[in-house]
């Protein structure tokens, strides 16, 4: 390894995180524009409620499954190259949305843009965790997954922009070429510590004193000890995240009588609320949690639920009232979100000799995201069935099932860190 200097280091480091906030960010201005025009495609093209639900599952569906199933590909061929192509590839996807009028091939078009992006998360979480010592990882993905939340406001920003100015038909072109040249730009610059012959100080060793690694598929995945109770707490999570998303804009504007300009940009108030969340969440555990950062977030998915309680029991109070528990509502449900989606599970994976880093954070993210498959089409029915009501209270439900996994999940680790001290003993 070239030994390089605190200064040089800290360089890299930035330049990483930097890139990799910009492009992980960029994903979603292709995701967004999908909430922001739904009330145009109900109006000019006669969408159903359940139709627009099912162009959610359209999109979500592949992106879940590929997760899943392939979630290992970083791990082989490359964590770099799989990211940059997977953003080429979404950018391609969604350049000609506008062109078409048909609800079948805007389907097959967001199916190709989910499949393209389903490998962006796990790969960029494993090169960033790379760069980093394991003293920071809460910090670290705390802060960086404010890329989530902060590339969602922009993503509704820009479309609500495109769509005032140009119409509904342009809020995917720009968009495309944007995310296509930062493809390009991770291909030749996101690098790994070992591609440019760089070591980090304060990194475990993720090689287990035999030598030897093993690739896990997602069953064996699914067997590690906390595994399956942070992926369930996700998918709960999740569910919730993409439900205020893709409806909330519609509810402001069908509901509260919003304009309809004035819903998208007031829809951002959640995702404000999950930067400030996710930002604060990692110093948080670091600082108070550090031994137990999953009883953190058990606290922060409960209070998400209470304040689902609140904006509902307030939503006809006025918009001081509903961007309050908006921002609140985000803060909690979207804080935990890189902690249990990118540094718990990366480290699991990362643990005792298994080179499934990218492989763990694919699964988490993957079986969590099977929840905003069946998000679209639930809310459209529930919404159509027991009005909005209902789908607040489905919402609180989840909020408060994702924070008893969270809990469980913890209780597991106490009894594994007890049967480790017993057997030391």
């Amino acid at each position: 390894m070239v030994f390089q200097n605190l200064t040089q280091l800290r360089s890299q480091q930035i330049a990483i995180f930097i890139l990799g906030w910009i492009s992980y960010a960029s994903t979603y201005f292709l995701r967004k524009p999908l909430g922001v025009i739904k009330t145009d495609l109900e109006t000019s093209l006669k969408l159903s409620k359940t139709q627009l639900g099912w162009l959610d599952t359209a999109l979500l569906l592949p992106y879940a499954v590929i997760q899943i199933l392939l979630g290992s590909v970083g791990d082989k061929i490359g964590p770099r190259k799989t990211f940059g192509i997977s953003l080429i590839l979404s950018g391609l996807s969604m350049i000609s949305f506008g062109f078409w009028n048909n609800f079948y091939m805007f389907s097959i078009l967001l199916f190709l843009n989910g499949a393209a992006q389903a490998q962006c998360w796990p790969n960029c979480v494993k090169i960033l965790g790379e760069w980093f010592p394991d003293r920071v990882r809460n910090s670290v993905f705390g802060s960086f997954g404010t890329c989530a939340f902060g590339g969602g406001i922009m993503g509704t920003a820009l479309a609500v922009f495109l769509q005032m100015k140009y119409g509904w038909r342009e809020v995917y072109l720009l968009p495309s070429t944007l995310v296509i040249i930062l493809g390009f730009t991770v291909l030749l610059q996101f690098k790994q510590p070992k591609e440019l012959k760089i070591e980090v100080p304060g990194k475990e060793s993720d090689i287990h004193p035999s030598g030897a690694t093993e690739k896990l598929n997602y069953l064996q995945l699914m067997k590690i000890p906390m595994m399956l109770e942070v992926a369930m707490a996700v998918f709960c999570l999740k569910i919730v995240r993409y439900s205020m998303y893709m409806w909330l804009p519609m509810f402001l504007s069908n509901e509260l009588k919003y304009s309809k300009n004035m819903a998208g940009l007031f829809s951002t108030t959640f995702e404000i609320g999950g930067v400030v969340g996710s930002f604060g969440i990692g110093f948080v555990m670091d600082r108070y949690f550090s031994q137990v950062p999953l009883i953190g977030t058990t606290l922060s998915a409960f209070l998400s639920g209470i304040t689902l309680v609140l904006f509902n029991l307030t939503s006809h109070w006025g918009i001081l009232f509903n961007n309050l528990f908006m921002l609140l509502a985000g803060a909690f449900n979207c804080g935990p979100d890189s902690i249990l989606g990118a540094a718990i599970p990366s480290k699991i994976g990362a643990q005792d000799g298994r080179n499934a880093a990218a492989a763990a954070v694919g699964f988490v993210n993957g079986f969590g995201s099977l929840g905003t498959i069946i998000e679209g089409p639930i809310i459209g029915f529930v919404s159509t069935m027991y009005g909005w009501s209902g789908m607040f209270y489905l919402m609180i439900f989840l909020s408060l099932l994702g924070s008893f996994m969270v809990l469980k999940a913890a209780y597991i680790q106490k009894s594994q860190e007890k049967n480790a001290i017993f057997q030391e003993v």
